[in-house]
């Protein structure tokens, strides 16, 4: 079968004000399945908004794909034309994105605000599409749909706010949606609560999910598989339940062993410092063109031959790769 989403070979770059081009994304590569949720893991800077950017093709003005190809049931988006792409954005494929308050509008009613994107895609009359708008509400907020459906975003929770975004990206049964850190901004209980809800919705309406984090604990038992960011590389693959119970690049293994204490074998003792990864992190696009390992200057485990070039993707096996000099023979 088909992948849903097939991307290959992904290069996407900025050009400062000064002309400076830099790769923000380096042969990047991922497919996902139907009814599929891929976990993409990395640190600030790693490209993951960008990566989500680049999949909607709503990079901004000085970002540009330089190649590769996504291709999204089928089509091939990169040859899409600007039209084709606004009935595809929202409709089959929608994001949801990280800051709420920045993406909803602050004058519109929530439920003005889905039934407009109800509106761009389907050929509904103005009640249905205020009744569509409403059945959508009472999916994600069980109990309170009507108020919420008449306030305007200032008027709710930060938790509220990120549920009336889900809203929004479910509002016209997409296939595919790709959450860019929606939980980041929250609590830990509101966080699962989200959690719970994306567990919820994936099943009622068959939903694929990339779901984008810098928290490998939010990855265990949500996500499928898990694909690790490093400075714009993918550094390492895996099932997702094996990002804490198993990881195999440096890197990952460096972020399971910052987890908090009393998690999945963490610091035992409440006293002790939370261990942290060494040296400085490499901003995607800052050394995408070194002729060396990028993780090789925080890496504790790092050879000679690191410095040389850089290490291409290793298949562990049929489910599992990293891009790591230890494992070539």
């Amino acid at each position: 079968m088909a992948p849903l989403l097939d991307v290959q070979n992904l290069y996407v770059s900025y050009t400062a004000r000064n002309g400076q081009c830099s790769k923000v994304l380096a042969n990047v590569s991922l497919t996902l399945q139907r009814g599929e949720t891929l976990g993409v893991l990395g640190e600030s800077g790693s490209g993951k908004s960008t990566l989500a950017a680049a999949l909607l093709r709503l990079l901004p003005a000085n970002g540009r794909i330089e190649r590769g190809a996504i291709y999204f049931e089928g089509q091939n988006l990169q040859r899409a034309t600007p039209r084709e792409l606004e009935k595809i954005r929202g409709d089959r494929l929608a994001l949801v994105f990280q800051e709420p308050s920045l993406a909803l509008h602050p004058a519109i009613r929530v439920a003005e605000q889905i039934g407009d994107v109800i509106a761009a895609h389907k050929s509904f009359g103005r009640r249905a599409v205020r009744e569509q708008a409403r059945q959508i509400l009472a999916a994600v907020f069980p109990t309170e749909a009507d108020r919420i459906a008449d306030s305007y975003p200032h008027q709710l929770s930060g938790g509220q706010r990120a549920r009336v975004l889900i809203a929004q990206a479910i509002s016209c049964g997409p296939s595919l949606i790709v959450a860019d850190e929606p939980t980041a901004s929250l609590d830990p209980e509101t966080q699962q609560g989200i959690l719970s809800l994306f567990r919820v919705l994936r099943q009622k309406f068959n939903l694929s999910m990339i779901w984008i984090t810098h928290n490998p604990l939010l990855l265990e038992g949500f996500a499928d598989r898990a694909l690790v960011l490093y400075a714009g590389r993918v550094v390492e693959t895996c099932p997702a339940s094996n990002v804490l119970s198993s990881p195999r690049h440096p890197y990952t293994q460096a972020l399971r062993r910052c987890l908090p204490p009393g998690i999945e074998g963490g610091l035992a003792n409440h006293k002790e410092s939370l261990p942290t990864i060494p040296g400085e992190a490499i901003v995607s696009g800052a050394a995408s063109e070194e002729c060396r390992c990028l993780f090789e200057s925080r890496c504790i485990e790092r050879m000679s031959i690191c410095t040389e070039r850089q290490p291409e993707m290793i298949q562990l096996s049929s489910t599992r790769g990293a891009s790591c000099f230890k494992y070539v023979d």
